[in-house]
């Protein structure tokens, strides 16, 4: 089985992100991938006037059909991260997109203090299954909390996603490239299975993320990893 995870530029263009996002698939398809993870929001960005929008959902939901039609052409399942409205909570979520059609939801648990102010957590952690593999999910801040990917672990999982957009000002986003970089790697030696980090690269709302996506294994070997600027498909075989 081919994992593939995608480190891309984000904007507030949703059309601009979603041929992005079609790009890769394609890539991944042509790489012959059976599951491609992208970052954090990576289908809206943290655009504030389509977060506040009430068509938010139609909206997203119409974008994810198309991504959808795409995965079911390919035979690839996809992880996408955006947001979502549920009544009066808004939800940095992720969602797997299987060929079949069909399709599961992770929302953030562990929002940072300045998603807060936007976002809503969310409350249950999700694993799935995919080619006789089971996969766990996180994103970005979620990483820190050892008790999830301990759960995924004694729910059989081979492996954990973490979509991240790790946006920061410049100076702090060159001090935490180390920090993001360690706790993927600790959370694949702590639990035994590979963790697959996918993260925004490039400037964003004035601030910046520095990438360094990067896939680990049980043993805690960087199988691959990103630099800080570019755009990158990385796969890995399990």
């Amino acid at each position: 089985m081919k994992i593939g995870v995608v480190q891309m530029k984000i904007c507030d263009l949703l059309e601009r992100n979603f041929y992005k996002i079609l790009y890769f698939l394609d890539k991944a398809k042509s790489e012959q991938v059976d599951l491609v993870c992208f970052p954090e929001m990576a289908l809206t960005g943290y655009n504030i006037e389509l977060l506040q929008s009430q068509n938010l959902n139609h909206i997203i939901s119409d974008f994810l059909e198309q991504i959808s039609k795409k995965c079911k052409e390919y035979s690839i399942c996809s992880i996408i991260g955006h947001p979502f409205r549920q009544e009066e909570r808004l939800l940095n979520r992720a969602t797997v997109i299987f060929p079949t059609g069909e399709s599961l939801k992770y929302d953030k648990i562990h929002p940072t203090e300045l998603e807060k102010k936007i976002f809503s957590q969310g409350e249950e952690t999700l694993s799935f299954e995919y080619k006789q593999k089971r996969f766990g999910i996180a994103i970005c801040r979620d990483q820190n909390f050892y008790e999830i990917f301990k759960k995924y672990k004694e729910g059989g999982c081979c492996g954990v996603f973490i979509l991240a957009a790790h946006f920061y000002n410049p100076k702090e986003a060159r001090w935490k490239i180390d920090k993001n970089r360690s706790i993927p790697i600790t959370r694949a030696v702590e639990n035994g299975y590979f963790v697959f980090l996918a993260n925004a690269v490039g400037p964003h709302l004035n601030m910046i993320s520095l990438g360094h996506s990067l896939i680990v294994d049980s043993d805690g070997c960087v199988v691959c990893e990103a630099d800080e600027a570019g755009e990158y498909l990385l796969t890995v075989e399990i």
